[in-house]
């Protein structure tokens, strides 16, 4: 069976975390989402996936490789230019993207299931393929329910009584919510639907083809499933998703590292004296990690692969990337701390080198510490800090 990913957008509402990797590769608790999105495929039979990839295409390409470590076939489409010698992100749009392949070589000859790259799911899809070809529809978009005080985040599905889709509401506020289905980014597509996308244009599936299909009447349907569905459609979304996992709200997604105690997993070759350091679940401390006696860690709290925690550092209710050392007397807390970022749950980021305080962190890596620091002075950051 064959599949798509969508991998080409920019990822604009997850700033400064996409200036360096591409919004698919976010990693939860040392995952990237996109991985997630193939093993499902592969479980499910969809073996064959072609992936559209624009910004940071490289990043997305050099991990995955042709996909045989996790058991399917890998395709990329690369949407851009080579302007003045470089390559230039140019996305086509999610439809615009998929007819560009299919232009390229006729892939898409069969039933066909495409998804984005920035969410993890548990749906049955074998499930959702079977109600599809049996009402057979030319298309099926997978919804799921939410409480009515959520559906202004999101993109609402409203349907008949033969749940054929007659329209769209994007964000409606309760009151004029006609429905609580929500588009999850989950289709089912028959090759015929590219009679309906333009060759050679931004095209999007959302906001374009969709409404198309209502315009003219075309059989399109939805089926209302229930799963797991963790977006990570802005940076708020990957501490409130973490944080749902540590807590157990996500049963089935799987939590690196040995369980030491209740409540604290730790990765291979870590140096940690369970004893001796102040420990508060839920904690991941993960592999390759130097956490030093006197340091306190309270939960939820993930610390990231080869970082260092030095005799009294505190952290609280935060996030650490890989590679992280952070200094006696820091005190960080409910912040994501990635590469030269601070960044608060809420969004709100604040790079080093425009910081007038300095700071107690250092790429573990580096003899040097990273741009700003100041051995002799301590930083100590908390959930106030920049917010508005």
């Amino acid at each position: 069976m064959k599949g798509m990913i969508l991998a080409a957008g920019k990822g604009t509402r997850v700033k400064p975390i996409t200036y360096t990797i591409p919004k698919p590769m976010i990693p939860i608790l040392g995952k990237p989402v996109m991985e997630s999105m193939i093993q499902l495929f592969a479980a499910h039979g969809i073996d064959k996936i072609v992936v559209n990839t624009s910004h940071l295409a490289e990043v997305i390409e050099n991990y995955f490789g042709d996909g045989h470590h996790f058991n399917v076939q890998l395709s990329y489409s690369y949407e851009g230019e080579i302007r003045d010698g470089e390559f230039v992100s140019k996305a086509l749009g999610s439809a615009g993207g998929m007819r560009k392949i299919q232009d390229f070589s006729g892939f898409f000859d069969e039933t066909f299931v495409v998804v984005c790259g920035d969410a993890w799911i548990d749906l049955d899809l074998t499930e959702a393929m079977r109600r599809h070809k049996e009402r057979g529809g030319i298309a099926t978009i997978i919804t799921r329910d939410v409480d009515i005080s959520e559906v202004s985040k999101y993109g609402v599905v409203v349907t008949n009584e033969h749940s054929q889709v007659t329209s769209f509401q994007e964000k409606p506020s309760i009151n004029e919510a006609l429905s609580t289905q929500i588009n999850t980014g989950i289709y089912i597509f028959e090759p015929a639907i590219f009679e309906f996308i333009p060759r050679g244009e931004e095209f999007d599936i959302g906001s374009q083809l969709f409404p198309l299909l209502v315009e003219r009447k075309v059989p399109f349907y939805a089926t209302n499933m229930s799963f797991q569905w963790l977006d990570v459609g802005n940076i708020s979304d990957i501490w409130a998703v973490t944080k749902e996992i540590l807590y157990g709200k996500v049963p089935g997604y799987p939590i690196p590292g040995t369980q030491m105690k209740p409540g604290v997993w730790v990765g291979i070759n870590t140096v940690l004296n369970l004893d001796e350091c102040k420990l508060k679940p839920p904690v991941i401390i993960s592999s390759g990690c130097e956490v030093q006696s006197g340091s306190t860690i309270e939960g939820p709290a993930v610390i990231g692969a080869n970082c260092k925690i030095e005799t009294g550092s505190v952290i609280v209710e935060s996030l650490i990337s890989d590679y992280v050392q952070v200094c006696h007397d820091a005190y960080v807390d409910n912040k994501i701390v990635f590469g030269d970022y601070f960044i608060s749950h809420d969004g709100y980021a604040q790079s080093l080198t425009e910081m007038d305080a300095v700071h107690v962190l250092k790429d573990r890596r580096h003899v040097q510490p990273l741009a700003g620091f100041n051995g002799g002075n301590h930083l100590y950051l908390t959930k106030s800090d920049g917010a508005e």
